[in-house]
This record gives structure tokens, C-alpha cells and sequence, in this order.
């Protein structure tokens, strides 16, 4: 058989993919990539969970049961027709499945790929494959044309799906005898430039690294008419003993796990004994995955009964613990519980409790062991971590311990609350905090300036969940926490570092100007007052002593909540020369000739906090004039 008249696609009836595969097919079959061994640890993680899938479903249907034999994947080599095939003895497709499996993006993994390589350009395809699986249609990175034939486990018709990569397929009716007894295989006519994946060492290497640890035994063919030969035991790798795995063993089947190429940063893996008896193998990633945001904010563990997989997804973390990647197999949960119930079952709410509480203990260790591993985990994952002091208050100790902040003295590295509270200055009573978007801007924020010049630490919050749990937590080793954006400073106890050598005075009508300042501006602001925080600005702008932090408030205004945001309170610097300038200018021409220096005031404020003038047309008149004036 020529490799041209291999690649004529069967006739039958014919589909067109939708769009997203569509564009994947026209990626992946119009490049070239580094990583292209990908597709086979993708077949062969379906195959796996094919064969799992028969085995759950046998267990309450007798005439699969009887079909279903010892789980196996195996895999064919022929040279001479630049073929390889892949077989389980899974559950196998139907039609509609065939339909819905291979015509349409169901996995958002590769969804999750396509949204990527669009922000990233197509420069960055390749490195992105090597980083995630993009599930079955990485085959059309090595082959001209791909066929399954398959037939359900329980059902006589058996089908053949069948295409080239170039946006359509079909699916044709087959005949028994051509049809595997149970389950699929999956034929690929390899292109020319893919003769590597016909070597028996090629695919026993790439088996060894990728798919090494899948729960499913594999056999290799190295050519047809051969004697199959085992390369993989198909033993789950968390049944066996700690002391018998390698650490090649547990990155192995942490990426067959996880889709990713990335090295686990953390590695848990323990049975637990009394009550309630389950066997846990954790992982933490390397690297932020692509869904770590993702609305749904759901964790992703897979769940066994006696080594039969139950759930691919079942919900047993905690939102703020969603990046772990973790298998949990248990004695205690009935086999033939349904996928729907098993999210209610007690049994598995206990489970989930005490798996939460030993990885966050097993964080903890990774963090006074390795910090600077740990660093990099807390890079990746604190936003997400931080999560659950405000949704988990059971654990808020446990996580205050591992949390790292940055802050006025980290001086590009992180801090703990124990370092912070270390450092406490004289008559210091709280645990001063600035939430935004960005460290850096935060750290030059006016409302820092009196604090600075008395030493005072202020922790840089710059996560959006910052600013809800310093809401929710009461305080650490019993100082509270205090935001620098709400309220009166109260820093007046605290000595300043160095005195100042010769402190300018106060403007002498200040009271004047505070008063005319809230007649103004009554519109815009709650409150005026002098300021005991600003020692360098002229103004700041703060939230009430009762109002809500303004970062806080700003997310809430975002998500619809405008009632919430306040008026802000403007404290003003009575020492500094343009409040003093100010003063003088109301004294001599009155309130209406000082109002466009009132204004500028706040909207020199407001652009402190990183908002806009009030009136942006009205602001450049009038900064225009003083410029015009000073020069």
C-alpha cells in the first residue's frame, strides 16, 4: 500500500469540525514543533481512561462486565505502511460519541491552549506545546491521516471515524469483523517527516517519560506478526511504597497527570489510617496552570475507589488549594457510588478536610525546609492561597504562617507576619497595610509618608483578594490590622526616626482654609482635616473612619456596588508651601478666587491615589493658568 493511497480518507458521512478545531487542525498541521512526541501521551491517556471508564461501568452493568477484560493499551509499529496504532480494550465510542469526543473541543485544557497561543502569537506555539497537552488532535502534528475504528461496550454497531486534519471528517459504519471486539484503535498514517515514532526505542523512551506511570499496562509491537512485549507495568504508581518509587517515577506521572511539562515543586504522597482509610498522591505544579483563574474556581483531583477511577474532577479542595493536582484513592466509599452522589457523600467531606489541612502543613515544611523553593510557590500561588484567608477561617493561622508579603523594607523580597511583628516599632500597636494593583505605585503613595519617616512597616497589598480578607481577619498575634487609607493615622506616639532639623510652620489661617475647602469641594468630599500622616505631599485622600478601604471599595463600585464607594475625606499637609500658598491666596482674594487652587488640591490628590481629575477639561485650564502665572 502507497503512503498516497493511505492517506484517502474513507468514504462516509462527512462533518465539519467546529471552529475552534478547526483552528487548532490548521495550527497544528501548518507548523512545526520541538515537542511533537506530545501526541502520544495523549492517546495514551485516553486509551487509559477508556479502559477505567469500562471497568466503573462494569461494575453495575453484568454484560459489560463479562466484555471487560484485564485493562491493556497496546501499541503497533509497521515500517512498511508508516503506520502506528494505538488499542485499548476500553469502553470504547459511539456514534454520537465519536460526534461529540473528536468533532468539538470538550476539553477546556485545550480551549484554555488556543486562548493562550492568541495572546502570545504564534512565535510562542511551540514552546506552549511543550508546556500543555492539546488532547487528541496533536496526532495531526505527525500524521496525514487518522482513523479510529471503535465499537461501545454493549452495543453490536461499530464505526470508523476518520480524517486528514483539514478541517472536516467522517464517520462510516464498519463491519464487525474489521471493528476491535471492544474498545478503539486508533490508526495513524504517519507523514514523512514523523518516520522516528516507527522506532521501538523512540516510543519506548517517550512511554518511559511521559506515560510511565499510567494505571494501565502498555505492550509494544514492534512490527506486525511480532510477540507484544511489556513496557510499562500499568501498577498505580500510589499503591506502592514510598521507599520503591524514584523521583523520575512521581515527575512522570505528575505530567501525565497535570498535561504539563513543568517539574512539581511539591511532592505529598501518604496513606492515611483509622476512621476512614485513603491513600493521597499530591502534587503542587512548577508552574502557574492556564486555568488557575478561571471563574469557576474549581479544584481538579481525581477519585478512586480501590484503584477504580471514580471521578476525574470531584470537588474535595478548597477554592484557594484549586492548583494542587492530586489523587485520592479510598477503601471506604462504595463502588458502585454514582458520580453524582459522590460530592455529597460524608465519608468524601471528611476525606477532603483532612487532605486540606496536611498540604497546608506540608507547604509549611516546604517553607522553613526550602524558602527558596517555596518563594517560587508563593510566586505563583499566593494570590490564590490568599484566598482562603478570607474563605477559610478554620485555617487563617495555618496560611498567616506561610504568607509572604511584600512591603517597605522587603526590599524586593517577601516578609512574614513574624518578621513584621519582629520589627514593631516603639508604641506601634497595629499592622499597617496599603491594598492597589501595584507594589510599586503603592509604595510611593502619600498616605505612607508620615509612617516612613517614623520607621514604620506597611505591608504592599496588591492582589485583588487582599482587600477582603484584611476585612475578615481580626489581626495577627493580637495586633490588628490597619489599613493607611481609612481613618484617623494614630501615629503621633510613635517617634519619628530623625527629627526633623527645623520643621516649617503651619499655614497661619489653616482653619480658614479647612472650612473653605468643605464648602467647595462638598460635592466630591466627606471631610477635610489637617494631616498627621503627609509629611512630603500637599494632600491625600482617605476613606472615613466608618467607610470602607478604598481599594475595597473601588472593586466593589466595579462589580455594580457604586453606593458602596463614599465620599472620600481630603487631609491636607498645613506645612507644605502649596497649602501655605493656598491659604494666603484665600486670605487675599476669598474663597471664589482661591477655588481653582482648591480644586487643583484635590485633583493633585486624587492623581496620588491613581484616579482621574474630576474634570479633566477643567483641570488643564486651570493647570494651564498656573503655569502661565509662573512663568
Amino acid at each position: 500500500m502507497t503512503n498516497d493511497a493511505a492517506t484517502e480518507a474513507p468514504q462516509g458521512e462527512e462533518f465539519g469540525f467546529q471552529a475552534d478545531v478547526a483552528q487548532l487542525l490548521e495550527l497544528m498541521t501548518h507548523s512545526v514543533y520541538s515537542e511533537r512526541e506530545v501526541f502520544l501521551r495523549e492517546l495514551i491517556s485516553n486509551a487509559a481512561d477508556a479502559c477505567e471508564k469500562l471497568r466503573y461501568e462494569s461494575l453495575s452493568n453484568e454484560k459489560l462486565a463479562a466484555q471487560a477484560g484485564a485493562p491493556l493499551i497496546t501499541i503497533t509499529l509497521d515500517k512498511e505502511k508508516r503506520q502506528l496504532t494505538i488499542a485499548d480494550n476500553g469502553v470504547g465510542m459511539s456514534r454520537d460519541e465519536l460526534i461529540a469526543a473528536l468533532g468539538a473541543i470538550a476539553n477546556s485544557g485545550t480551549r484554555a491552549f488556543l486562548e493562550k497561543l492568541g495572546k502570545e502569537g504564534a512565535g510562542e506555539s511551540s514552546s506552549l506545546i511543550g508546556r500543555f497537552g492539546v488532547g487528541f488532535y496533536s496526532v495531526f502534528m505527525v500524521a496525514d491521516l487518522v482513523e479510529v475504528a471503535t465499537r461501545r461496550a454493549g452495543e453490536d454497531e461499530a464505526w470508523l471515524w476518520s480524517s486528514q486534519g483539514k478541517g472536516a471528517y467522517s464517520i462510516a459504519p464498519l463491519a464487525r469483523a474489521d471493528a476491535p471486539p471492544v474498545g478503539a484503535r486508533v490508526t495513524l498514517h504517519l507523514n514523512a517527516e514523523s518516520e522516528e515514532f516507527l522506532e521501538p526505542w523512540r516510543i519506548e523512551n517517550i512511554v518511559r517519560e511521559h506515560s510511565g506511570a499510567v494505571s494501565t499496562p502498555i505492550d509494544l509491537i514492534d512490527e506486525p506478526g511480532k510477540e507484544p512485549r511489556r513496557i510499562a507495568d500499568g501498577v498505580a504508581l500510589w499503591t506502592k511504597p514510598k521507599s520503591e518509587i524514584t523521583q523520575e517515577q512521581y515527575v512522570d506521572f505528575y505530567r501525565q497527570l497535570s498535561g504539563g511539562f513543568d517539574e512539581p515543586a511539591l511532592i505529598a504522597h501518604w496513606r492515611a489510617e483509622g476512621r476512614t482509610e485513603y491513600t493521597v498522591l499530591a502534587f503542587v505544579p512548577g508552574a502557574r496552570p492556564f486555568d488557575l483563574f478561571e471563574p469557576s474556581r474549581k479544584s481538579k483531583s481525581k477519585l478512586y475507589v480501590r484503584r477504580v477511577l471514580i471521578s476525574r474532577d470531584v470537588e474535595l479542595l478548597p477554592a484557594w488549594l484549586r492548583f494542587v493536582r492530586l489523587v485520592v484513592d479510598s477503601a471506604d466509599i462504595p463502588l458502585n457510588v454514582s458520580r453524582e452522589m459522590v460530592q455529597k457523600s460524608p465519608v468524601l467531606a471528611s476525606i477532603g478536610k483532612a487532605v486540606a489541612t496536611r498540604l497546608l502543613q506540608e507547604l509549611g515544611k516546604l517553607a522553613e525546609n526550602e524558602p527558596e523553593k517555596f518563594a517560587q510557590v508563593w510566586e505563583n500561588f499566593g494570590a490564590v492561597i490568599k484566598e482562603g484567608l478570607h474563605e477559610d477561617p478554620s485555617r487563617r493561622d495555618g496560611i498567616f504562617a506561610i504568607a509572604r508579603f511584600a512591603s517597605t523594607k522587603s526590599d524586593g523580597k517577601t516578609r512574614t507576619l513574624k518578621d513584621y511583628v519582629a520589627d514593631l516599632r516603639e508604641n506601634q500597636t497595629a499592622i499597617y497595610y496599603i491594598t492597589g494593583d501595584d507594589a510599586k505605585r503603592l509604595a510611593a503613595s502619600p498616605q505612607l509618608e508620615g509612617l516612613r519617616a517614623r520607621g514604620v512597616e506597611v505591608l504592599l497589598l496588591d492582589d485583588a483578594v487582599d482587600a477582603f480578607w484584611v476585612t475578615s481577619a481580626l489581626g495577627f498575634e493580637g495586633k490588628p490590622f490597619k489599613s493607611v487609607t481609612q481613618g484617623q493615622a494614630d501615629i503621633d506616639l510613635i517617634p519619628k526616626v530623625e527629627a526633623e532639623a527645623e520643621e516649617a510652620a503651619p499655614a497661619e489661617n489653616v482653619g480658614d482654609l479647612v472650612t473653605a475647602l468643605k464648602e467647595t469641594l462638598a460635592e466630591s468630599i466627606e471631610d477635610v482635616r489637617v494631616s498627621t500622616r503627609l509629611t512630603e505631599s500637599a494632600a491625600c485622600l482617605i476613606a472615613s473612619d466608618k467607610g470602607l478601604d478604598r481599594q475595597l471599595a473601588r472593586l466593589l463600585a466595579e462589580s455594580g456596588q457604586t453606593a458602596l464607594l463614599g465620599k472620600p475625606v481630603l487631609e491636607i499637609n498645613a506645612k507644605h508651601p502649596a497649602v501655605t500658598a493656598l491659604a494666603t491666596s484665600l486670605r487675599e482674594k476669598g474663597r471664589e478666587g482661591a477655588a481653582d487652587g482648591m480644586y487643583l488640591l484635590l485633583d493633585l490628590a486624587r492623581a496620588a491615589d491613581g484616579e482621574a481629575p474630576l474634570d479633566p477639561a477643567a483641570f488643564a485650564r486651570r493647570l494651564g493658568a498656573l503655569i502661565a502665572r509662573g512663568v
